[in-house]
């Protein structure tokens, strides 16, 4: 059985999470309180020092988009050919390059530099970013983001969105009726609709 260690939030390690919903693969999911994560983070043996990491008999993979993709590859979830694949991991860079714009407001000590940084990220990186991700989506005739068939990216699309929603804009997602879509789609996907119904309560 596998064994996910993240913080008790959603996070970097949600999409993981849904992944393994989605397949109804069973795991320990160990979630760590954050104020106790100082005291206990050097006792766990991370290479990297930091999580999440999944535990895959008794070795140990690290990386939340480095473990997503290795159980969208282990099952089936990376497209139809290598090219819908490395589309697939484009995409995912692409809501990766902006979390990290999202990381650094949230860093910013200095209150004026973050106002800054807050209005390049609203007016900015997120029109560039969605903008051509909701052109992306509505060229693409099928109800997912690549090819015909629901991919590792719409999982990682789609927890991107309501992270957003929940930190950064509660109506974002009304400039872009496609991605809109887009979620609720795969939000509506049984198995994920069942894991985000009962999954503990978390502030994102």
């Amino acid at each position: 059985m596998y064994k996910l260690i993240y913080f008790n939030l959603r996070g970097r390690a949600e999409s993981i999470r849904l992944i393994l919903a989605l397949k109804e693969i069973p795991y320990e999911d160990i979630r760590i309180e954050t104020e106790k994560w100082p005291e206990i983070k050097n006792s766990l043996g991370l290479t990297w020092g930091q999580v999440p990491a999944l535990e895959i008999n008794g070795e140990r993979l690290y990386q939340s988009m480095t473990i997503a993709r290795y159980l969208a590859q282990k099952y089936n979830l990376t497209g139809s050919s290598e090219f819908e694949a490395a589309k697939c991991d484009e995409y995912v860079d692409a809501l990766s390059d902006l979390r990290d714009e999202m990381k650094k407001v949230r860093q910013e000590t200095d209150e004026a530099r973050k106002a800054e940084l807050t209005k390049d990220l609203l007016e900015i990186h997120f029109p560039k970013v969605f903008g051509s991700f909701e052109k992306i989506k509505k060229e693409n005739p099928s109800p997912f983001m690549v090819g015909k068939n629901l991919t590792w990216t719409d999982i990682v699309a789609a927890h991107s969105f309501q992270y957003y929603e929940d930190t950064a804009d509660s109506n974002f997602l009304s400039s872009y009726p496609h991605l809109k879509k887009l979620k609720e789609t795969v939000y509506g996907i049984p198995q994920i609709k069942t894991w985000i119904e009962t999954r503990p309560v978390n502030p994102r």
